[in-house]
């Protein structure tokens, strides 16, 4: 297969790089989570979007973007990799991490393989190109796969969370594999205030410590 570095060529979609590192997370910190964007949030990678957020091997977090669906088919940015075109869905912008990289959230039993990050029961994150190209010639819709991703260093997103930049949800693999994500953020938005008009009674949401990010950044409207 044509190596994934090519998609910068294929895909005008704006990415940036970033190295991993952090000391272990504690046991009731490893939840994937839900982040919805705050409505003031203008960040344009980030304006009213849901993010999928889960624990990396090293105490870091990473995730992506669930509703930026791009126009471009697998098929049409290798065209001459044939098990690309069983691929049904559009790729889509996972986030502004790792220029130019694929990135597939893998549903399997066990890990499609070395340096994966397990998200949640059954499903996988899978970084490396030889697992993804695995993953295409073998399940290709079993995966949806992300130009990019998104990551944090320790506390950092606890931080963004703690200023109002996302609220948090339990991860859901309806959700994550949800078709049709124009109304996602809506509809995410209006649960969250559901929650908190109920006082979140019975509600635990796991705060995650990660990478850096431009979150860090972020400047939100006065509310």
């Amino acid at each position: 297969m044509v190596r994934a570095v090519r998609l910068l060529i294929a895909l005008a979609v704006p990415l940036c790089a970033a190295p991993w590192s952090a000391p272990a997370l504690a046991q009731d910190e490893e939840e994937a989570m839900l982040l919805v964007a705050h409505p003031a949030f203008r960040d344009l990678d980030y304006r009213q979007t849901v993010l999928l957020a889960a624990p990396g091997p090293n105490g870091g977090h990473v995730g992506v973007i669930l509703n930026r669906p791009t126009r471009r088919s697998l098929s049409s940015l290798f065209p001459e990799h044939e098990p690309s075109k069983k691929v049904l869905e559009p790729v889509r912008y996972g986030g502004p991490f790792s220029r130019g990289a694929l990135v597939a959230l893998v549903k399997a039993d066990t890990t499609p393989g070395v340096g994966s990050v397990q998200v949640m029961k059954n499903l996988y994150m899978a970084f490396r190109v030889n697992i993804i190209d695995q993953v295409i010639e073998t399940h290709p819709n079993n995966a949806r796969y992300y130009v990019g991703y998104v990551g944090w260093r320790p506390g950092e997103l606890k931080a963004e969370i703690d200023r109002g930049i996302w609220s948090v949800l339990s991860a859901d693999m309806d959700v994550v594999f949800r078709k049709d994500t124009d109304s996602l953020w809506e509809e995410m938005l209006q649960q969250t205030r559901r929650i908190r008009a109920n006082g979140g009674a019975g509600v635990e949401f796991p705060y995650a410590a990660a990478f850096t990010g431009p979150f860090s950044k972020a400047i939100l409207d006065p509310r």
